[in-house]
């Protein structure tokens, strides 16, 4: 008798049916974290089918390593760790991604809190997608996956202060473009 009764399973038996090779569970395992994983590859690599590429690659990680997790934390954020050490592995190897060793101090102009009303989501992705690699991959992981700037120096293989002038610059490019952005919308609607 397999897994299955008519009771929802659990996180943790499908995990654990995951890790017994049980087909059923790692379909459910799949469809339940991969637009999300998917998401977190195609913040990294803009390129939709190295995204998908990079996603595949990083699930079949996760499969191979799943009887290493220990269940202390949620596993959606063991897995999205993989997904971004996975764009990450795509990422160095790809290019010579930051070498920028000096710090180059910015002035911060503020955005006022209302203009972020006026975008959704989906247009804050566009605008970090078109950041430059390493100031979307250093801001990604800052300001969106939460690592500290020692952190991301190690995972990146580059000085603190090298993470620390990425995320001034994404900050700054970022910055001029949702300002662009919402006084493009709002020309637009005061012309309608």
């Amino acid at each position: 008798m397999g897994l299955f009764t008519k009771k929802e399973l659990s996180e943790e038996e499908i995990i654990r049916g995951c890790i017994k090779e049980d087909r059923r569970c790692q379909e459910l395992f799949y469809n339940k974290f991969a637009n999300r994983m998917y998401g977190v590859c195609l913040r990294y690599c803009l390129d939709r089918d190295v995204a998908h590429d990079v996603h595949q690659e990083a699930f079949i990680t996760v499969f191979k390593k799943l009887a290493q997790f220990k269940f202390d934390g949620p596993v959606e954020a063991w897995i999205r760790r993989i997904m971004v050490n996975a764009s990450l592995y795509y990422l160095r190897h790809k290019t010579d991604l930051l070498r920028m060793d000096d710090v180059i101090e910015t002035e911060q102009e503020l955005i006022p809190a209302n203009v972020l009303d006026n975008l959704a989501a989906e247009d804050i992705l566009k605008l970090i997608q078109q950041l430059p690699d390493g100031c979307r991959t250093v801001f990604n992981l800052y300001a969106i996956e939460g690592y500290q700037h020692k952190e991301i120096a190690v995972m990146l293989n580059i000085s603190v202060g090298t993470s620390k002038s990425q995320l001034s610059r994404a900050r700054t490019i970022l910055q001029h473009k949702v300002l662009k952005s919402t006084t493009i919308k709002e020309e637009i609607y005061a012309g309608a």
